[in-house]
């Protein structure tokens, strides 16, 4: 069963936690201030009535009416304060109204045994505490429209340095190894990005070296064994004619060529080499090749152009991508060129889909349907020298007629070169093209 996931940036998970965080905050601080702002206007309330029946009573035993609405023996008054009262303790009462509105109760006793009590509806108080309330609820929301602003701030700086360090350890992924992540974060500010970016770096540096020293031994070895096999190819010639003589010489040729070939990758891989330039006409040059070197193929021009690139190398890219479909592939072989492009296609069972996914790849000849010989260093050869020529190399299947066949096999490979509009120059960068405005 697949499990379903949410992808969210990490701008938004900081805005939101900020957010929530705020939003907490506020609505506990807007409790507690409402809270305390009631109880202290009840309070003040209770005093403010206690002091006026106070007032009140001592006018009614001079012999006066109760004002303000006082009265004497009330039938409303609360009976846990009627019996305070006649205890002889003064007291105030909160009662809530059906209005949601406060009302104050004070009670005190008089000489002749009876009871004073006055009463009011404090509104004032209930729309101040609404006021504060109003007020208390735009500050919450400020405070967490504040919150995620500012989390977008932060989470939007730390969210470009991580975008900024995954774009330059994909280019270290892709074979720059010129690009730092550490100079691609920058900023002034130091912080886990950084450690990252360092980690990443000194990963970068540690597998480049290790690299660099396989290439070496990979060319060491190579480089030793040309003697020897140089040897036993001319004590192969001094054979006796006959069948064990053949395979001798047979195998020993493989070998020469396999040891070039691995010296040839090893040179591509330092990227030592350099294109020694000719302006050539890629269609007149690409048949005359093709035609040495397959004959049966097939050649159509579409587009002739004249191209600046090393023929050697270009010829070195087409010899191994005819012969590479000469040797996986089926018949016919067509070479179209198009302006700057060549396509060599066959009609094979086509490329194994790890080639197609990860690119050539040395000693790995891919699946069994294109494989059965050789040692899968003809397309990283080509590959390598497209590279010297600023050029692309592409690879993909052709389905049959309405699809693909039962087994889901491909009905042909295509290798298709692009040769750039610029190429590099004889230093291995690329001319500064200044556009006109």
């Amino acid at each position: 069963m697949r499990r379903f996931t949410l992808r969210t940036g990490i701008r938004w998970k900081i805005t939101l936690a900020i957010a929530a965080v705020g939003a907490l905050v506020a609505v506990a601080l807007s409790l507690v201030v409402h809270s305390a702002a009631r109880v202290s206007m009840l309070e003040s309330a209770r005093e403010a009535q206690l002091a006026n029946v106070n007032v009140i009573a001592r006018f009614v035993e001079a012999g006066r009416k109760p004002a303000l609405g006082a009265k004497v023996n009330d039938p409303e008054l609360p009976g846990a304060l009627r019996e305070k009262a006649r205890s002889g303790r003064r007291g105030t009462y909160i009662q809530e109204s059906k209005k949601g509105v406060p009302e104050v109760w004070a009670a005190v006793p008089l000489g002749n045994g009876q009871v004073l009590s006055l009463h009011n509806e404090f509104k004032e108080s209930a729309n101040m505490v609404r006021d504060l309330d109003r007020a208390l609820v735009v500050g919450s929301i400020s405070v967490v429209v504040a919150g995620a602003a500012l989390g977008v701030l932060i989470g939007g700086q730390i969210s470009r340095r991580l975008r900024k360090a995954a774009a330059a350890a994909q280019r270290v992924a892709h074979g720059d190894p010129d690009v730092r992540v550490r100079d691609a974060v920058g900023g002034v500010v130091r912080d886990e990005t950084d450690d990252l970016a360092r980690a990443v770096d000194a990963m970068a540096d540690a597998l480049q070296q290790r690299l660099e020293a396989e290439r070496r031994v990979t060319a060491d070895i190579a480089h030793e064994l040309r003697t020897p096999v140089t040897g036993l190819l001319t004590a192969a010639e001094l054979l006796p004619p006959g069948r064990p003589t053949e395979l001798v010489r047979d195998r020993a040729q493989a070998m020469r060529a396999l040891v070039e070939d691995v010296l040839e990758v090893a040179r591509l891989d330092s990227a030592s080499e350099r294109a020694e330039l000719q302006d050539v006409a890629l269609g007149e040059f690409v048949s005359r090749r093709v035609t040495a070197l397959m004959p049966e193929a097939t050649v159509r021009v579409v587009a002739d152009e004249i191209v600046s690139t090393d023929p050697r190398r270009l010829e070195r890219i087409l010899g191994n991508l005819l012969a590479n479909a000469a040797r996986y592939g089926q018949p016919p072989v067509q070479v179209d060129i198009e302006g700057r492009v060549v396509r060599v296609r066959d009609y094979g069972p086509g490329f194994p889909e790890a080639l197609l996914r990860e690119g050539p790849s040395r000693f790995r000849t891919g699946s069994t349907d294109r494989a059965g010989v050789g040692h899968g260093l003809g397309l990283t050869i080509a590959e390598g020298q497209a590279r010297v020529l600023g050029a692309r190399l592409t690879f993909r299947n052709v389905a049959a007629p309405g699809g693909a066949d039962r087994e889901g096999a491909a009905a042909g490979a295509v290798a298709v070169l692009w040769l750039p509009e610029h190429a590099p120059t004889a230093t291995g960068s690329f001319p500064v093209i200044k556009l006109s405005k």
